[in-house]
Parts: structure tokens; sequence; C-alpha cells
């Protein structure tokens, strides 16, 4: 996608479609977690205690999908499966951790300007409502 190139729907829709994969929260979580090296499922469970197994395990398969995630079955009774980084997906570390740190960093700001539209929008409300 080039700048200020408006028209290139089919690059916008790719970036767009990589984007949401990977900015979505669930996927943060996972590539932190597997940043360390392989993760059994139930591992990754505990580790983040607010996802849902299906959450879990669909944002596993949409990693899987994308590249980004390998999943390895051991057989064994019951059976091991271990979930990894690819060499592809490593590469999202630095990337997301610069954006986590962003976060942090910028916290306090984003919601201090949060509340301040709020409190702008919550009076304008107020007003048009009189108004009619």
């Amino acid at each position: 996608m080039k700048p200020g190139n408006n028209h290139d729907t089919e690059s916008c829709r790719a970036v767009a479609d990589v984007l949401a994969r990977i900015g979505d929260k669930w996927t943060v979580y996972i590539v932190r977690l597997l940043a360390g090296g392989p993760m059994r499922f139930s591992e990754m469970r505990r580790a983040v205690s607010a996802i849902s197994q299906r959450m879990l395990s669909l944002t596993l398969r949409g990693l899987e999908r994308d590249g980004l995630v390998t999943r390895t079955v051991t057989p064994s009774i019951p059976p091991r499966v271990d979930y990894e980084l690819t060499p592809k997906g490593l590469t999202l570390i630095e990337p997301l951790k610069a954006v986590g740190q962003w976060a942090i960093a910028n916290r306090d700001y984003v919601e201090s300007s949060r509340m301040k539209y709020d409190r702008a929008n919550a009076n304008g409300a107020k007003a048009s409502r009189a108004a009619a």
C-alpha cells in the first residue's frame, strides 16, 4: 500500500485482515506467553485465566492458520498438544512489546482524555436534549 493511494482497496483489506489478527487482545497475550517457548493448552489457559477455553481454541487455531503458531500432538494417554511460535510468529514479539510499552507509558493520558471526552459529550447531549 503506497502512501497517498487511497484507492487500492485490495491492499487495504489485506492489511486490515492481518492487523485484525495481530491486534486482537487474545493474540497479544498468547504471543507474549509463547515468546518464552512452547506451551501446552492447559498451561496457557491457566496463565490467562480471563480467556475462555473456546476463545483460546479459536485464537490458537487462527494463529496456526496464519502460520504464526505450530501445533504439535505427541501420542500419549492423554495426547499431549504443544503450541509454539513459528519463525514468522517470533517476529511479532518485538513490535507487540513496543506497543505494550507505549500503552503502559500512555495509559494515564488515554484515561484522562477519555474522561474529558465523556464529560464534554455528556454535557453536549444534555444541552441537545434541553434544546429539543
